[in-house]
């Protein structure tokens, strides 16, 4: 079962294991119910448009085609985890729960209770098993997505293909022109699909049916610089659109939903070597049974950054970076890599003030 959202990289993917023999079925997921009523042009991925666009490139194929409604298990388990996240000072990613909850789980469970052996998906990455299941970072590192994928668990891995892990972008679009597929050319879905406008807080208001509550913006120090429009409008780190005149530039340090206050201070306090984690989810290895040398991402555009991982207990980690790192944000994801792999990941709980720095080589996890 091919998740199709009507983009050319599942429609590509659907492409190949068809090809290869493999008996499919296209599915598009229905998942914001207001998909439909937003602007057209908007870059989501689920609406009715795209939807078609899904059918269309099924049926070139020769494939069957569904359209699965996961409209309320989207609304439980991303939209309303956004609005919570923002309303306790964090910046949480929902295309990161809408894989762990929707594409990969409600999905896959799905396409088992209807005989299917597993489900495959246009996401740039591959696995291998060696043992246990492994995820490894797409072989185009500018399509990588393998950030957004940390919370694969081992059964979910087993049951689902990643047809494009090999491939370039370009490769893609060439696969599909010359299988006469119409959305060889789409451009790619860059927005969160229920906020493709990309105000957060004027969403959250809408969601929640009442404005959000002004508060004052403070400086480390606790005196009052101004009035913001409600703290969950601002993430560690942002510097526009405070609407503050200060002497020098200005940067969100600190979202304090329990006093409704917003801390603006210099760039340097943005600076941090250590945080920790929760919720995580290993993948290579059951789990860290020593501190471990490795590199790590703090967000999915982040070059990767050395640090030592220890695992705390069973569901927490703490990462202490060899150089501070800048604006680590709860909410967000941390994900841990051993060269090409994904040891595993977490959701950020907070920052600390970090440590000493370590002096030794590199000991992956793997080896």
């Amino acid at each position: 079962m091919v998740a199709m959202s009507g983009g050319v990289d599942s429609a590509a993917a659907a492409a190949l294991l068809a090809e290869q023999g493999h008996a499919c079925a296209g599915v598009h997921l229905k998942l914001f119910a207001g998909a439909d009523a937003l602007a057209p042009g908007s870059r989501t991925c689920c609406s009715l448009a795209d939807a078609e666009d899904a059918r269309a490139a099924a049926q070139k194929l020769g494939l069957p085609f569904y359209v699965f409604s996961f409209t309320r298990q989207f609304e439980d388990a991303v939209i309303r985890r956004f609005v919570e996240g923002y309303l306790k000072g964090e910046t949480p990613n929902p295309c990161i729960d809408c894989n762990k909850y929707i594409k990969f789980s409600a999905l896959l469970e799905r396409a088992r209770t209807l005989e299917y052996d597993g489900i495959a998906t246009g996401h740039y990455v591959r696995r291998e098993f060696d043992g246990r299941w492994q995820l490894r970072r797409g072989a185009d590192a500018n399509k990588d997505q393998s950030y957004v994928l940390y919370a694969l668990t081992q059964g979910q891995l087993a049951h689902t293909h990643f047809p494009l892990g090999d491939m370039t972008k370009a490769q893609t679009r060439a696969l599909a022109e010359t299988r006469g597929l119409l959305n060889a050319h789409k451009r790619d879905s860059q927005d969160i699909c229920f906020v493709p406008d990309g105000d957060y807080g004027a969403f959250i208001e809408r969601y929640l049916g009442q404005p959000l509550k002004t508060g004052a913006f403070v400086d480390p120090d606790g005196h009052v610089l101004g009035r913001h429009r409600g703290a969950a409008r601002y993430t560690l780190g942002q510097r526009k659109g405070l609407g503050l005149a200060l002497p020098r530039p200005g940067y969100v340090c600190a979202v304090r939903p329990e006093s409704n206050t917003v801390v603006v201070g210099d760039e340097d306090l943005l600076y941090a070597r250590e945080l920790t984690a929760h919720d995580i989810n290993l993948i290579a290895v059951d789990q860290l049974a020593r501190p471990t040398r490795c590199k790590v991402k703090i967000r999915y555009r982040q070059p990767e950054q050395w640090a030592t991982a220890e695992q705390t207990g069973e569901c927490s980690l703490r990462i202490l970076f060899d150089e501070p790192q800048r604006a680590i944000t709860p909410g967000q994801a941390v994900v841990l890599y051993d060269g090409e792999y994904v040891l595993g990941g977490g959701l950020i709980r907070r920052q600390g003030s970090g440590g000493r720095r370590q002096e030794q080589g590199p000991i992956g996890i793997r080896d």
